[in-house]
């Protein structure tokens, strides 16, 4: 039994790192705390849900207090301990559905404190609704919105600090839940099956569709960062496009994680159905052309990206504003260079929108 949960820890520490903890939004001392307990044989979803209940609860009593912006902070914590608590399951058994809850609660508390600048979004799309979150700046109209997304796991809130990053710079973001991810999988059951550049494309309606949000972006990361540069390809009123540690052909990869999580997005264990999914979502530079500014981001230490994953979303560039950013020590989506990428993307992306298109 010791073993066991010894190896279970390992592959919870390895998935989720201290860096990536910390990209996401933990607490430091949630994160140490994470993985000394789970270390000493704790599991791992009953020590991030814990974690999540006590900064909670600091949250409500900091809000009763009239302490607006510690009950922000600490509910914004405790969103990062659930996101990590239910990212220990890769199916949606009744626990994961049970810890996405709690998720979803906290982060309609954190909208009802955040004087309308974070709203819950739901669109009509296939079966279903997909699921999202709009965070405004504080200027009025924005100077652009860039839907942001990751890709097997790690979705919604887990970009809430690139989102108040991108705020900072007078931009407002779109926190998508696309096909096969979060509420939009487990709650609305419309999974990677579909056309994934239309479902994507209805969060570019939503955001054109309100002349205080400005011009669209698109900031996929992981796999991603696929999905981004194919519906920028299709979808003329993207306005800049951000590929962070994608592939542009992805197949399943020798890691248990990798192939559950996949199995989950399409609602499958079938590897082959899996990997001929996987061919049709993947991007083709001859038919796949990116007319809008382009930027790929990639860690030299990635262990699931190489370089040949990452060219062929160079080679589908037609816009002479494409540019290629590595960090040589850089994990999987630069979760070691949390810091310097955001600001690095959020200047990039405050730099294209908010000006004409030939500006």
């Amino acid at each position: 039994m010791t073993q066991t949960l010894s190896s279970a820890t390992l592959a919870f520490q390895r998935a989720m790192p201290m860096t990536r903890l910390l990209d996401c939004g933990m607490d430091f001392a949630d994160a140490q705390a994470l993985f000394h307990r789970t270390s000493a044989g704790e599991e791992w979803d009953l020590v991030a849900e814990a974690l999540a209940q006590s900064q909670l609860k600091r949250a409500a009593q900091a809000a009763d207090a009239g302490c607006h912006v510690t009950a922000t902070q600490a509910q914004a914590a405790a969103l990062a301990d659930l996101l990590f608590a239910q990212m220990a399951f890769n199916h949606d058994n009744p626990r994961k559905r049970a810890l996405y809850g709690q998720l979803v609660a906290a982060t309609r508390q954190l909208c009802e404190w955040s004087e309308g600048r974070m709203a819950r979004v739901e669109l009509p799309f296939a079966q279903g609704q997909l699921v999202g979150w709009l965070v405004r700046p504080q200027v009025v109209p924005a100077r652009g919105t860039v839907l942001v997304f990751g890709g097997q796991s790690g979705w919604g809130m887990a970009y809430l600090p690139i989102a108040r990053a991108l705020a900072r710079r007078g931009l407002a973001t779109l926190l998508a839940e696309g096909p096969g991810q979060g509420e939009t999988r487990i709650s609305q059951g419309i999974l990677v099956d579909v056309d994934m550049e239309a479902a994507y494309s209805r969060f570019i309606d939503f955001i054109t569709s309100d002349t205080t949000l400005g011009a669209p972006g698109i900031w996929g990361n992981s796999v991603g960062g696929l999905w981004a540069a194919r519906t920028a390809a299709a979808d003329a009123r993207i306005r800049a496009c951000c590929v962070n540690g994608g592939l542009a052909a992805p197949v399943l990869l020798p890691f248990r994680t990798f192939v559950e999580q996949a199995g989950a997005m399409l609602g499958t264990d079938d590897e082959a159905a899996i990997g001929e999914n996987f061919k049709r979502m993947s991007l083709h530079p001859e038919r796949h052309r990116i007319a809008c500014p382009l930027l790929v981001l990639h860690g030299g230490a990635d262990p699931l990206v190489k370089p040949q994953d990452f060219q062929p979303f160079l080679d589908a560039a037609d816009s002479a504003d494409t540019t290629l950013r590595v960090w040589e020590d850089g994990e999987h989506t630069l979760y070691n260079h949390a810091c310097e990428r955001t600001a690095f993307v959020a200047d990039w992306f405050a730099q294209r929108l908010g000006v004409e298109p030939n500006g």
